[in-house]
């Protein structure tokens, strides 16, 4: 690549990720780790290490900056920038450099991969047979919990909300359906409603804070006080690469308010121009509301997830502090 093909370059994965193209935290942090790793390839030997570290730094800042709320974006490209300036700390040349920094790709990739899967193991623990599940939102790592359970013949029914304004809880009922699994989709304001008829909850995750607070699609918390409440089991599914550093130092992640117009038609702005609309994209489930996290490390109460956080995140805010 020249230098115009790497400008180039950037900005186009940069404007994936920004504009939605790519959707799904992780797959966003997995189309990221990609990037980065075909950048690197091509970068020329000729480059000084200070040149060849400060490059692959620059392309991973301006890629985290296209979605600063999704969490495991930062995380997966400072499990490869850290390495990189370790490395060149060492004193180690360019192509040296890179080793590292391939190894450390390829090694992300390899967990990513197998990370769903894990949590369906063991999520599916939890389950019963025949269990009654609700379900929130589009969540691969959700899904696989409740497939897993389905492929182990325990049988579950599933209801799935229909999650407003954007309707991923189709895809969750296509998906489901698709597989053989007893679905009934519901509108979110029917929660209530069916909750008796529950015995587990099962949602993902887009955040989750040191104190085990988690950021979900809007709705979330509702669902899970109603739960709390009724005494169902909550269980979230996330990967650890969702685990927000920066609540550690007390940062909140800001809350998206997406466009009007996912709510209600335009013309009825136009037509009423001092209707203001609210909505916002997540919510936040206190850590009281929430049994257990699933993730690929294991079942983490959220008391746990400190621990978790600062082992796997202690190098990234040694280098970033808090701009993750």
């Amino acid at each position: 690549m020249n230098i115009m093909q790497k400008a180039r370059f950037g900005h186009d994965a940069f404007n994936r990720i920004k504009n939605r193209q790519v959707r799904g935290a992780s797959a966003i942090a997995v189309y990221a780790i990609e990037t980065m790793k075909q950048y690197i390839e091509n970068l020329e030997s000729t480059l000084t290490p200070t040149e060849f570290k400060d490059r692959v730094i620059e392309l991973g800042s301006y890629l985290k900056s296209a979605r600063p709320t999704t969490i495991s974006l930062p995380n997966s490209i400072n499990t490869i920038l850290v390495p990189i300036i370790q490395s060149h700390e060492l004193g180690q040349p360019v192509e040296e450099m890179r080793e590292t920094a391939l190894h450390a790709l390829n090694h992300y990739l390899e967990l990513s991969k197998g990370a769903i899967s894990k949590i369906g193991e063991l999520g599916s623990k939890r389950i019963r047979n025949g269990d009654v599940i609700l379900t929130h939102s589009n969540s691969a790592a959700a899904l696989s919990i409740i497939k897993t359970a389905h492929s182990e013949g325990k049988d579950p029914r599933v209801i799935c909300t229909e999650t407003r304004p954007q309707r991923q809880g189709y895809t969750t009922a296509q998906d489901l359906c698709a597989s053989g699994i007893d679905t009934t989709m519901i509108v979110d304001s029917c929660v209530r409603f069916v909750m008796d008829d529950v015995d587990k909850v099962v949602f993902g995750a887009d955040a989750v804070s040191v104190n085990g607070a988690v950021v979900s699609k809007i709705g979330g918390s509702q669902i899970a006080t109603l739960a709390h409440e009724s005494r169902v089991k909550v269980l979230v599914a996330c990967e650890t690469s969702k685990f927000d550093p920066n609540s550690i130092w007390g940062n909140l992640l800001k809350i998206e308010e997406r466009d009007p117009a996912e709510v209600v038609q335009r013309e009825l702005l136009g037509d009423h121009p001092n209707l203001r609309i609210r909505n916002p994209q997540f919510d936040i489930t206190p850590p009281e509301y929430i049994d257990l996290l699933v993730t690929e490390r294991g079942l983490i109460p959220p008391g746990g997830v400190y621990g978790i956080m600062n082992q796997l995140f202690s190098q990234h805010m040694k280098y970033f502090g808090t701009n993750s």
